[in-house]
């Protein structure tokens, strides 16, 4: 199994930059893998991790600098080796996360079907590939409400790229399946 993650890692880790962040990448993921907890967050999995500190998985997560578009961009090439098959399809599927405060990106009173209700949440729209040897998830895009696009400020406190705007989950969809197509997929 350790050789399994190793070889897994590696496959991802030069996308991650500097080898500090390909550290606590590699950091980050084991603790995903080991902890046990409902409430998973990185200075829970940090605990949990030889090497890892409090601080330098949120620092991973917040401040290192890397795309998480080059580590997306290769997610269908790496499950498409293991997964290559006859039958191979896209699956494009909308997830709610129940999520609190006005900081959070994308959180806004609206119908999660995760909660089966309307709530607080952020919405997702993810994209799996799927064949006869299995399924994978292997793209993702937030969804922005309109009340968070048509408040630039509040999107710039939040971090959010001045050239997002808003999209239905429809057109998020459309737009990986676009991606995933002009990838080579």
């Amino acid at each position: 199994m350790a050789d399994s993650f190793a070889a897994f890692h590696q496959e991802f880790a030069p996308r991650f930059g500097r080898s500090e962040a390909r550290e606590r990448s590699e950091q980050y993921l084991r603790g995903l893998l080991v902890q046990q907890t409902d409430r998973r967050n990185a200075e829970n999995l940090a605990e949990a991790i030889e090497g890892a500190t409090p601080r330098a998985l949120p620092w991973f997560l917040t401040e290192a600098t890397w795309s998480d578009q080059a580590v997306t961009q290769r997610l269908p090439v790496y499950v498409g080796r293991r997964l290559g098959g006859s039958l191979k399809v896209y699956i494009v599927d909308d997830t709610g996360f129940a999520k609190q405060g006005r900081k959070s990106v994308g959180v806004t009173l609206q119908y999660s079907g995760t909660l089966g209700k309307v709530a607080d949440c952020q919405v997702g729209v993810f994209l799996a590939w799927a064949a006869a040897q299995g399924h994978a998830l292997v793209d993702k895009a937030l969804r922005l409400p309109r009340e968070w696009t048509q408040d630039r400020d509040r999107c710039r406190a939040a971090g959010v790229p001045e050239e997002i705007d808003y999209r239905s989950k429809a057109e998020l969809a459309l737009d990986l399946l676009r991606q995933a197509r002009q990838s080579g997929h």
